[in-house]
């Protein structure tokens, strides 16, 4: 059975031109005006979707071509479909950067192009730009443009003039304000959760948007954007094999890298989940396997470093032969010392030899895939940070198209690594982390 209902990508020529702001604000203008909107974004991003899911009030799940898979976003789309008004999909980076990009998520469901151009420091050549980005591939479903950023009245009339006669891809203009700014630290965006008044700026962005010709459009208006999607092919079935046990997790704002599908994944695995803060040192709950997810350790050393009630109960855990699988930060929050941006050192939980370092420039970025001997599990890496480690990896992550791997280091019951998984891709190999007891 089809599902159809009204979809958009957002999209811009580059990142930092706001997308993650129009976005947001689409959904919130929507939601607020009681219709049920469904929010995405495209590729790897843990941050962007906290933004998306308080302005749409729904969970946000990830779309990637390569990492989710083409299966399992037409899944997500359609499911989406069956129950929203309007689905807002994010893009990543510009428009045609990375394999697969944005465009060819477009192009592959047929969702139209929205194009955010911040506009601050240009006329003439916002035209162009517009132009381009509309006609550089064939076929491309397109939405129209939005100029960001915008000085005045003034400025929005020459960069509308710029689009040639009749403006038909115009879709209005946001004014610079720093009311709705989302702030940023050195792995993107700010975590929503983190700031008080997250929910006042998304309304502040979706009153702007108001008062565009996009923000002015109603069900029958969006109705023009309607795209139909196909019913997914039935998803194989593995089973439950985490059934009867139960997988403690870390979360908190030192532990806030989680998707909600990896979730979803090992609920349906048969897992019961039991959530824990390291920062609040809280005791490791009952369980037969923890996960450690990415976060943000290094702004929390010191805190972490004095949570022993919750670094004793895993070392018992460990020590009882339990499997631990950490990604990213929470293999930083076991390892001897952690040093942070401003150079101090700090003491960690010393489960996990070595040392890690944060670093002024951005160390990894890319997709990955790790080869168990369950499957191949999809994902991505993004670190600011180095290891050292007397350990010899027990073996590395693959990127798709050649070139360095991240190490995946064994430590009896424990395996870590910079690699984040994205557990949908092989439930099989995600149901193997926390069930195999890996070789010393």
């Amino acid at each position: 059975m089809t599902h159809s209902t009204a979809a958009i990508l957002v999209a811009a020529p580059a990142s930092g031109q706001g997308k993650t702001t129009v976005a947001a604000a689409l959904a919130r203008l929507h939601a607020r005006a009681g219709r049920r909107v469904r929010a995405f974004k495209c590729g790897p991003d843990f941050l962007d979707p906290h933004w998306l899911a308080i302005a749409s009030g729904h969970p946000v799940h990830n779309l990637d071509l390569w990492m989710t898979g083409e299966a399992d976003a037409r899944a997500r789309l359609h499911a989406a479909a069956g129950e929203a008004d309007l689905i807002v999909v994010e893009g990543v980076m510009g428009l045609f950067d990375g394999q697969p990009s944005a465009a060819d998520l477009a192009q592959r469901f047929g969702l139209p192009v929205l194009a955010v151009i911040d506009a601050s420091a240009m006329a003439g050549t916002f035209g162009a730009l517009a132009f381009g980005l509309r006609h550089f591939r064939a076929g491309l479903p397109w939405a129209g443009v939005l100029a960001n950023r915008v000085a005045g009245e003034r400025h929005a009339q020459m960069l509308q003039d710029a689009l040639g006669e009749g403006a038909p891809d115009w879709l209005g203009a946001v004014m610079r304000d720093a009311a709705f700014s989302l702030p940023e630290r050195h792995l993107g965006l700010t975590v929503a959760s983190e700031l008080p008044d997250a929910l006042a700026r998304l309304d502040a962005a979706a009153d702007a948007l108001a008062t565009t010709p996009l923000g002015a459009m109603d069900s029958a208006a969006l109705a023009r954007w309607t795209v139909i999607f196909d019913a997914p092919e039935p998803a194989p079935h593995i089973g439950r094999p985490l059934a009867g046990r139960t997988v403690a997790i870390a979360r908190d704002a030192a532990c806030c890298f989680i998707y909600p599908a990896n979730l979803d994944t090992l609920r349906s695995l048969g897992a019961e989940l039991a959530f824990f803060s390291p920062l609040a040192d809280e005791p490791l709950p009952p369980c037969d396997a923890v996960w450690l997810p990415g976060g943000y350790p290094e702004l929390h050393a010191a805190a972490l470093s004095a949570a022993q009630r919750c670094r004793a109960g895993l070392a018992a855990h460990l020590q009882a032969g339990k499997p631990v699988w950490a990604e990213c930060g929470g293999m930083l929050l076991l390892m001897d010392t952690l040093r942070p941006h401003d150079g101090s050192t700090h003491r960690m939980w010393g489960l996990l030899p070595g040392e890690a370092a944060l670093q002024p420039r951005l160390v990894a970025l890319g997709p990955q895939q790790l080869a168990l001997p369950a499957g191949t599990l999809r994902g991505h890496t993004f670190h600011h940070s180095r290891t050292t480690s007397p350990l010899a990896p027990a073996g590395h992550t693959e990127p798709p198209r050649g070139g360095p791997g991240e190490a995946l280091y064994r430590h009896g019951a424990l395996r870590a690594s910079y690699f984040h998984a994205w557990f949908a891709s092989s439930p099989a190999a995600t149901a193997s982390l926390f069930l195999e007891e890996p070789a010393p």
